[in-house]
């Protein structure tokens, strides 16, 4: 009936009492008007009774709740997505003719009559659509090829998707590897090979390896891969440049084996931004030298970080915390160490080491015995300066003086008990990607719940709403809801507390074992303490460091007041400036405190930029950052296809590759899969009649029809 292949009326309570009523609610009406006074005609009698039974089911509807569920066949015709490499890529003049055979390609699909079925994309660094006859938007030119775009953008599309074709080299150049969430789509996926993938004379910075943190005057080392291919015990120099400025060179004879590292000792003189470059020196017959030079940039942070100790009492955990600390060449520990009233074991400006610290460790600090003004430095640094802290309920933690700190806590003191408890830790495996619990085992999560013992005060200690619960405790294998470790990030503070005591107990049950748990941990925490980009009002960040010439630069931003609530109708502005010319551009406004706006520039070069975020005269804040435009082309830098990742796509997923000379086979295939995929699908819609406002408007105009003609027929 009306296409439905269902229609069905259900009811909150069971129909037969629906049915009962609506019955007994007619007969009532034809009662109500077997007699009248006076009396009317039978025809009368019979409107008068359909009016007054039709509003009384209206309203019997309401009571019962009705909902009307439709359910329609819709045929879904099969469609083919198809991707076209649209990075510049597909200009490097290898004698395949990469250009031609995507556009001869797209004539096949017209010639095939397959562009009915089909809807075609091009990809690069984005996704756009295009109209079969649209191929001058094809202009080759796109800085990039990000194939986790064709992923999410297949999972956008709600239509009957029958295969799935890519022409491409198979170069990602940006992005992740999609081929797992595109092997889960269950959808034949056919490969075009554009390019060669002969192998050719060449030689190519790889890949440069370095550490995340480093600081300025500390020694680091930078590895950087070479690789060759038909330049065996030739010799060559590989240069290390800092903005451009030669730091260091390595001659060098490439290894027979076609790849090898070089190392360079890198100590930065200041903190901030360096734009690092790699580059190895030409030899004649490379097919390109564009892969010949790598640039990277990094941050150095400007010094070393300063943490300061405070402990109550000498103690295990003390000293093995401390020594942990002072593993790390990158960090200056102090200590302030407390061992009887007004004595303490370190003579030292108690007051300067507070000011000067980037971070607190408190161990079963703030003690008895603790001068009060001491630890309402402490307090104030915390709270006024927005000082980072990791804190332990070590021995002698004196709970009536750490309530002083309370509002900046990420848990709450209640109900204090002078005993302890033993307990363990309780690691859900949600948590096995959190920073602070990684360690060198092969289950780190497992690691941790099989610690030892620790102890932990008897007091009532809860999770505050705004902290990350860690790790719950477990008594007797018994998991309970007590927090263990918490972390807490609001705005500009961070802290980590350990509610337990004893915890040096974790470094000796794990070192046997060669371990790294504990000290993972420890140096974990001053990391994540000390990492302050999450915390700015305003951050202003391009796409990505590296620009081909020629690419659109895309800026973003996010904005927030000081109670770190987005702000969305800033004036934000951005300066960019690359050598003695400046340019100026305002960000749009996306909505949440995001922000967007694009930059374009056909001059090379290294460009910096600044913004500020203001609302009127009120300025929020600012950023600044840097980056790279042509100096090194990443669509050129690999000029071989990569048949190896383009097969193995297509095999994963039950699809075919083709190189560029035999893919008219491909047409007759897709053909055969679109008549095979028809799909039918029921789309089942539910209507609330009971809610709906017209069925009160139709009782109440029915109710007041009744009473309009009983009126004019002068009845009583």
């Amino acid at each position: 009936m009306f296409n439905y292949e269902k229609i069905n009326l259900n009811f909150f309570f069971p129909p037969f009492y629906f049915f009962l009523f609506l019955i007994l609610l007619t007969a009532y009406s034809f009662y109500v008007y077997r007699y009248t006074i006076p009396q009317i005609s039978s025809s009368k009698k019979i409107f008068l009774t359909g009016l007054r039974s039709l509003a009384l089911i209206l309203l019997l509807f309401v009571f019962f709740e009705p909902i009307l569920t439709l359910a329609k066949k819709k045929v879904l015709e099969p469609i083919s997505l198809i991707f076209l490499d649209n990075s510049r890529s597909m200009q490097i003049n290898d004698g395949t003719n990469r250009e031609q055979t995507i556009k001869s390609f797209v004539n096949g699909i017209q010639k095939n009559n397959l562009s009915n079925n089909s809807i075609i994309f091009s990809f690069g660094t984005k996704i756009s659509k295009l109209n079969i006859d649209s191929l001058n938007k094809l202009n080759f030119s796109e800085g990039s090829t990000n194939f986790a775009n064709i992923s999410s953008t297949i999972k956008k599309i709600d239509q009957n998707i029958s295969s799935i074709v890519i022409a491409s080299d198979g170069v990602i150049t940006e992005g992740a590897d999609p081929i797992h969430s595109l092997e889960k789509l269950n959808i034949p996926i056919f490969t075009i090979g554009i390019g060669d993938s002969t192998s050719r004379n060449d030689i190519a910075v790889k890949n440069v390896l370095f550490n995340d943190m480093i600081y300025a005057q500390t020694p680091t080392a930078i590895v950087a891969a070479i690789s060759n291919i038909g330049f065996g015990n030739k010799n060559v120099t590989v240069s290390f440049f800092e903005n451009d400025v030669l730091i260091d060179h390595n001659n060098i004879t490439l290894s027979p084996d076609g790849i090898q590292n070089v190392d360079f000792t890198y100590t930065p003189k200041s903190g901030g931004e360096k734009k690092l470059s790699v580059e190895v020196s030409n030899i004649p017959g490379e097919f390109t030298t564009a892969n010949n030079r790598k640039i990277f940039y990094l941050k150095v942070l400007s010094n070393k970080v300063k943490i300061l100790l405070l402990a109550g009492s000498p103690s295990s955990d003390v000293s093995f915390v401390k020594n942990t600390l002072k593993s790390d060449n990158n960090f200056t520990i102090n200590s302030i160490t407390q061992v009887a009233a007004n004595k303490f074991i370190e003579k030292n400006d108690q007051q300067k080491l507070i000011d000067s610290a980037n971070i607190f460790f408190l161990i079963g600090f703030p003690s008895k015995e603790t001068p009060m003004n001491l630890w309402q430095s402490v307090i104030k640094n915390i709270s006024e300066k927005d000082i980072p802290y990791f804190i332990t309920l070590s021995s002698g933690i004196d709970f009536s003086k750490l309530k002083l700190l309370q509002s900046e806590l990420p848990f709450t003191i209640g109900n204090i008990n002078n005993d302890y408890i033993e307990i363990q830790p309780d690691i859900s495996a949600y948590q096995q990607d959190n920073p602070l619990l990684q360690n060198n085992s092969s289950n780190p999560i497992g690691s941790w719940n099989n610690l030892p013992p620790v102890y932990q005060p008897n007091v009532d200690l809860r999770s505050k709403p705004e902290s990350n619960i860690i790790s719950k405790v477990k008594i007797n294998n018994v998991p309970m809801n007590r927090p263990l470790i918490l972390t807490k990030m609001l705005g500009n503070k961070k802290s980590i507390a350990v509610l337990a005591k004893d915890i040096w107990r974790w470094k000796l049950e794990t070192a046997p074992k060669n371990l790294d748990l504990f000290d993972r941990f420890i140096l974990s925490s001053v990391k994540w303490l000390n990492k302050k980009e999450n915390q700015k009002l305003v951050t202003i960040k391009t796409s990505k460091k590296l620009y081909s010439l020629g690419e659109q630069i895309e800026f973003n931003a996010q904005v927030y007041d000081q109670t770190y609530n987005p702000v969305s109708d800033a004036n934000v502005n951005v300066k960019i400036k690359t050598g003695n010319e400046t340019n100026e551009i305002n960000l749009n406004s996306l909505g949440n405190g995001l922000y967007e706006g694009t930059f374009q520039s056909d001059k090379a070069g290294d460009y910096s930029y600044s913004g500020d975020a203001s609302i009127g005269q009120n300025k929020l804040g600012s950023d600044n950052g840097s980056f790279n435009i042509g100096e090194v082309d990443i669509e050129m830098m690999n000029p071989r296809m990569n048949y190896e990742y383009l097969n193995l796509l297509a095999n994963q997923t039950n699809g075919k590759f083709f190189y560029n000379s035999n893919f008219q086979q491909l047409f007759s295939i897709l053909k055969q899969i679109n008549k095979k995929s028809e799909k039918d699908k029921i789309e089942v819609s539910d209507i609330n009649l009971w809610s709906n406002e017209w069925l009160l408007i139709i009782a109440i105009i029915l109710f007041g029809m009744e009473w309009f003609f009983r009126k004019r027929w002068g009845m009583i």
